[in-house]
């Protein structure tokens, strides 16, 4: 009963037999051969036009290079305070673009409000140099707490963005999960609507450290061949990272892998919510999941074998908690089994 993080999870058999295909031979280092190539081309065809694609080993990396790719003296990147660039990576941001600030903007589960990001980015007079320059917005695609923008609220904030002459960025480590969630295909939720740089995750859906950063206007990627170098992320055996999104992307895997996912999670909400003692703490939509959890019960299921994490309540997000009582959260990923979620569900109805 494995529901600590996808990231705990193993690679899919296809993504672990292409990375096999390539261990014997050669092939041409540092992004040029051809399977980077026909893979770059791949990236053209699933997002309809032309695009610059770069490969990174992990979603700290993308994330952080994609902002240092637009950075300007005095920056400041809009993003919501629960956003993992802001919560869990150490700072990356600001490393990589040499002291950009997050301007931390709230708004209800884990997306941000347009409203407060239009007064936030107002503040920013071009006359007022005492103040720096706003130079993006960071939209988190699932966000961290398991919801998703739908291609309205996307819009929305990157008209906003425009109007202000801000690229937009979008953090897509559980892109495929929200996808398959939206019913979209991936133009229409990212640049049709506004999105300027997406990072594509594949680690956390069956891939081994293999993310891509996408560009879809290759103008704006410039610059970043040697921020990725200088950053320690061109790799000399592309090659198995491009091999991993070949296969990724063959046949829609990675909408398969990312839809078992969601589906575990919903058979999992469905078990909490019949049940008469957790509860869910709010609605999500993805793969991962939050509940509450007497202390007692938490304990119980930890030493019957389940895996999870006790989890910090979101900034500004209002719940009724018992004083008994912890935040949980629960993540199913590709190799979830019915099995595991229904053990976990009937565990939740036994006597302590």
């Amino acid at each position: 009963m494995q529901f600590a993080s996808d990231n705990w999870s193993g690679a899919a058999p296809e993504i672990v037999e292409a990375i096999a295909h390539q261990a014997a031979g050669h092939a041409d280092a540092y992004g040029v051969s051809a399977l980077d190539r026909a893979v770059e081309d791949r990236f053209n065809a699933l997002f309809e036009r032309e695009v610059a694609v770069f490969f990174v080993g992990t979603g700290t990396s993308s994330n952080a290079l994609a902002l240092a790719a637009v950075n300007k003296p005095g920056g400041a990147v809009f993003c919501h305070r629960e956003s993992h660039i802001v919560v869990d990576e150490c700072g990356a941001v600001e490393f990589q673009t040499g002291g950009a600030r997050l301007m931390q903007l709230d708004g209800p589960l884990g997306k941000i409000d347009p409203g407060e990001f239009k007064d936030a980015v107002s503040r920013f007079s071009p006359d007022f140099v005492h103040a720096g320059q706003p130079m993006a917005l960071s939209l988190t695609q699932a966000s961290e707490v398991g919801t998703i923008y739908t291609r309205q609220e996307v819009e929305a904030l990157t008209a906003i963005a425009h109007e202000r002459g801000l690229p937009v960025h979008m953090d897509g480590a559980r892109f495929a999960n929200a996808l398959v969630n939206l019913g979209e295909n991936p133009a229409d939720i990212t640049w049709r609507q506004g999105v300027d740089i997406l990072s594509f995750g594949g680690t956390k859906n069956g891939c081994v450290s293999a993310e891509a950063l996408v560009f879809f206007d290759p103008k704006m990627a410039a610059e970043l061949p040697y921020l990725r170098k200088r950053a320690g992320h061109l790799f000399s055996k592309t090659r198995f990272i491009a091999a991993q999104f070949q296969a990724y992307l063959a046949d829609d895997l990675w909408l398969r892998l990312a839809a078992h996912a969601n589906a575990m999670a919903e058979r999992l909400r469905a078990g909490i919510e019949s049940s008469d003692k957790p509860r869910l703490a709010w609605p999500s939509e993805t793969n991962e999941s939050f509940a509450l959890l007497g202390r007692e019960q938490a304990s119980f299921l930890r030493k019957a074998g389940a895996v999870f994490l006790e989890w910090p309540r979101p900034h500004g997000l209002k719940m009724e908690k018992g004083e008994d009582e912890i935040l949980v959260r629960l993540i199913t990923n590709f190799q979830t089994s019915e099995d595991e979620v229904d053990r976990f569900v009937e565990l939740l109805g036994a006597k302590l």
